[in-house]
């Protein structure tokens, strides 16, 4: 993202026009490297976020909520003890650098005193840092006393600025003009590689607006014009940038506005992927589990698969024991039923009444072993289906709504442990994924739970749909009866496809009236069984 000096001296600018004169009334730091300042401007109450991570780094307005630890870190406590209360004098950017310098007036019971808080905001070097005459009160980021660092960064130490860049300053004119008459091949690498507090993106939008003339003077109006086209740009529904002067993307009134809407979607977007994470390592557990259970049940049943040659060779002993012989190892008798010599192996030290009835207890016990192993070896091929639906059902899941709907099944069944601390206040629950297509509703289930609410509260009379050959959510169309439309149709076939395993691909969807799906008792959530349907081709590109 292009936090550079360009873009955060548009930011002090609106910050400072925005807070002058206001009081902090509330610190917080609901993350390690993040804090939250609450201040009064006179007119309305605002939370202003200074954040030093090295992806989320930034000072912007947000409104959205979060929580803080119980016990206040020190640096939050070091604010909370010197600029609590304090009057906001200015907000600006020293000597073109990444750095916002909030300049407080502090007041006490005996003195007003005058200090400044710094956010530099330098991407991996991003630092907070709290100043009283040059000298460091606090910092969020510290550096040891073993004097391995270029700068000194704890208390009671003399403030350092970061190393300047050794690039041409743009605020100095001619020096920038010198600078642009060497200026050969491609004007954004150059802008880049010799123009201090430019990243890439500002670099491409100055040669980009350059139509001939003083280009000098072009790049220095450029860089210190106050305009501002605040735009968040996405790729696929995902951030990945915003821009204080820009034509493509979401536009927003105000650089703040673009600031914390990209980082709330950046959270979304890592809450979504930590979340999908988890709850897929959860049902690969699981999965891995049932295959080993499986692969051992496969493997007693193979060793019974002789089971009734045992029991036929019970029966030759025992139709032969006349003429078997005593302390022999083996017998060879004729199969009356099918004429071939078969040769039996004997326990010398058992009789042959014995013998056959060693064979015939093998028997039994491997017939009993095959009546146990098999019913589990459906039970299990059924629990690596469901499984198997759930991990489509994960991976297809849209946003952080879906998602939660699935671990609710996951906590449901077993396959997540419950939380160890309890929740303030029941979560609402999730709805159906509703669509409305010419005036006819459309309902999705998001987890398998809600594909078998759809059995129970939709009408026998309602078209239900699933894909063909693949695990997909279900859907059912509000017709009543009615005659649905071929566009509702193949719009709520497309639903279909775009929540399944079939990875974005067209593929077939079975479609019935629900009087025909029918929930086999004790089954898995989720497993239907239909009859009478008709196949359509669902396409994700209609939704």
């Amino acid at each position: 993202m292009p936090q550079d000096a360009f873009t955060l001296r548009l930011v002090a600018r609106e910050l400072g026009s925005a807070l002058r004169g206001g009081r902090i009334n509330r610190i917080a730091q609901p993350d390690r490297e993040e804090l939250s300042l609450l201040i009064y401007t006179g007119k309305q109450t605002v939370k202003l976020i200074l954040n030093a991570n090295a992806a989320e780094c930034g000072a912007y307005f947000c409104e959205e909520d979060r929580e803080s630890p119980k016990t206040a870190p020190a640096f939050c406590m070091l604010l909370r003890k010197y600029v609590q209360g304090a009057e906001i004098l200015s907000v600006d950017t020293p000597a073109f650098e990444r750095i916002l310098r909030f300049r407080l007036l502090c007041h006490s019971e005996f003195q007003e005193k005058e200090r400044v808080l710094l956010a530099e905001i330098m991407g991996k070097y991003s630092n907070l840092l709290l100043l009283e005459d040059g000298v460091i009160l606090g910092a969020l980021k510290t550096t040891s006393l073993d004097g391995n660092t270029k700068r000194m960064i704890f208390p009671g130490a003399k403030y350092t600025p970061p190393a300047v860049q050794d690039k041409t300053d743009p605020s100095d004119l001619p020096a920038l003009r010198a600078l642009l008459k060497g200026c050969t091949g491609d004007r954004v690498d150059f802008l880049f590689a010799h123009v201090r507090g430019l990243a890439p993106f500002t670099a491409r939008c100055i040669a980009d607006g350059y139509r001939g003339g003083d280009f000098a003077q072009y790049v220095h109006d450029f860089i210190f014009s106050d305009e501002i086209s605040p735009r968040v740009i996405e790729r696929d529904g995902v951030p990945v940038d915003f821009v204080a002067r820009g034509t493509e993307g979401i536009p927003f009134m105000t650089l703040s506005e673009a600031q914390s809407c990209f980082y709330e979607k950046k959270r979304a977007q890592k809450r979504i992927g930590a979340l999908r994470k988890r709850l897929l390592s959860a049902v690969q557990t699981a999965q891995k589990k049932q295959e080993k259970q499986l692969k051992q049940n496969l493997e007693k049943q193979l060793e019974c698969r002789d089971a009734e040659e045992n029991r036929r060779k019970g029966e030759l002993l025992t139709s032969y024991l006349y003429m078997v012989p005593k302390g022999r190892n083996q017998f060879e008798a004729e199969d009356w039923e099918t004429g071939e010599t078969v040769r039996i192996s004997l326990d010398a030290r058992l009789s042959p009444a014995e013998n056959a009835q060693m064979y015939y207890k093998r028997y039994r016990k491997q017939k009993r072993t095959v009546e146990i192993l098999r019913p589990r070896e459906e039970e299990l091929r059924a629990e690596l289906l469901y499984l198997e639906n759930l991990t489509a059902l994960i991976e297809s899941a849209a946003d952080e709504t879906d998602l939660a709907c699935i671990e609710e099944e996951l906590l449901s069944v077993g396959l997540l442990a419950p939380p160890k601390e309890k929740k303030k206040a029941a979560r609402a629950p999730i709805p159906f994924r509703t669509y409305e297509f010419d005036g006819i509703r459309v309902l999705a289930g998001r987890n398998n739970l809600q594909n078998d609410a759809l059995l129970r509260q939709c009408s026998p009379d309602d078209i239900w749909l699933h894909a063909e050959r693949y695990h997909s959510c279900h859907v059912v169309i509000r017709c009543g009866g009615r005659a649905v439309p071929e566009e509702v149709l193949l719009r709520a076939a497309a639903v279909c496809a775009l929540y399944s395993d079939g990875r974005g691909e067209k593929l077939p969807v079975a479609y019935c009236p629900l009087k025909f799906v029918k929930k086999p008792p004790h089954s898995k959530a989720g497993f239907v069984i239909y009859s009478n349907y008709k196949t359509v081709l669902g396409d994700p590109d209609l939704i």
